[in-house]
């Protein structure tokens, strides 16, 4: 009896070569990264190969200088208060134990100290981003009366001390009652004259060439941000997030005088108040710095691509 195959004719049927097309897609798109890795070294490292072995050299040693610490962080998190306290060793005597990350966690606030940071942190970066790229556009591509007494003051801005402001802000955020709020945690951190500044350097490196073809279509400013200098300047913009936000994480001076409600406290702040009666606890310490710097190393090793790119390429109009 034979036996004859049926195709229904629902099913899908694929030109000849199609099966490979993916293949040679995703072949294509690992040349395309291999180049842009190249092109991105060059940029980096220079063309000379004495240069680029020597910059290598100097970036290994550097990173191993900065890792070491961090390394004693995490070894010191990991050992009893007994072996931290008493013994250098990089291996304790007793073993290691995550008892220090127990206590730490085990503090019923540590969760919503983490939400509230990552709350503010957010907040903080998409305000911060938004209302920088649109003032070094103003800056970069529009005249109006006053633009040149402004960006002095916003470059005169960058070299005042955030700590002169603490008074006057804080005054201001009492005045508008705004004290003990997470509202009032995020709103002064999201002014930030360098991030117009850098913004600006890049936003004058774009072609004008392009934003005249779009007005020639009849785009507007508006549109000609949206359409035209936002998506060029994606690297840049993704850079000064991630500064932005691991800045915004990292504040305690701010957060920690506007806020005196536990549940409004900010991760730094709210670990700092974490006391033991038997005086300093050295693993619990280091166990909270973890804790705090976790999500940083994660957004770090996500966007990574992004930061190195973005500080690369910063000058270039994108290219």
């Amino acid at each position: 009896m034979a036996v004859t195959e049926l195709t229904s004719p629902l099913a899908p049927t694929l030109p000849d070569g199609a099966a490979t097309a993916g293949h040679d897609s995703w072949r294509d798109r690992r040349r395309a990264r291999r180049a842009e890795h190249r092109s991105m070294a060059r940029l980096t490292l220079g063309t000379s190969r004495a240069a680029r072995w020597g910059a290598i050299v100097a970036l290994v040693v550097l990173a191993v200088v900065w890792l070491v610490p961090f390394l004693w962080a995490i070894d010191t998190s990991f050992k009893s208060e007994t072996d931290a306290a008493s013994s250098a060793s990089w291996f304790p005597a007793a073993g290691f134990t995550v008892q220090a990350y127990r206590e730490v966690l085990g503090h019923g606030d540590v969760l919503r100290w983490m939400l509230n940071s990552t709350v503010v942190s957010v907040a903080v970066t998409l305000l911060t981003v938004l209302i920088s790229a649109m003032a070094a556009y103003a800056f970069s591509r529009t005249t109006f009366r006053g633009r040149k007494v402004l960006l002095g003051l916003t470059v005169a801005a960058i070299m005042v001390p955030g700590q002169i402001l603490i008074v006057p802000l804080f005054q201001q955020m009492q005045a508008f009652g705004l004290v003990d709020t997470l509202a009032g945690v995020i709103l002064p951190q999201i002014v930030a004259p360098v991030m117009v500044f850098i913004l600006k350097g890049f936003f004058d490196a774009i072609p004008e060439e392009l934003l005249d073809a779009a007005r020639i279509d009849g785009a507007g400013p508006w549109r000609l941000f949206w359409t035209i200098v936002v998506p060029l300047s994606r690297s840049i913009l993704v850079a000064v997030a991630i500064f932005v936000f691991i800045g915004a994480w990292n504040n305690f001076l701010w957060p920690f005088i506007v806020t005196n409600d536990p549940n409004l406290m900010t991760l730094p702040v709210g670990l700092s108040t974490v006391k033991n009666a038997y005086g300093v606890q050295y693993a619990q310490t280091m166990a909270a710095a973890m804790v705090a710097a976790l999500p940083l190393l994660v957004v770090f090793m996500v966007f990574q691509r992004r930061i190195v790119q973005g500080i690369a390429t910063t000058g270039m109009g994108g290219q």
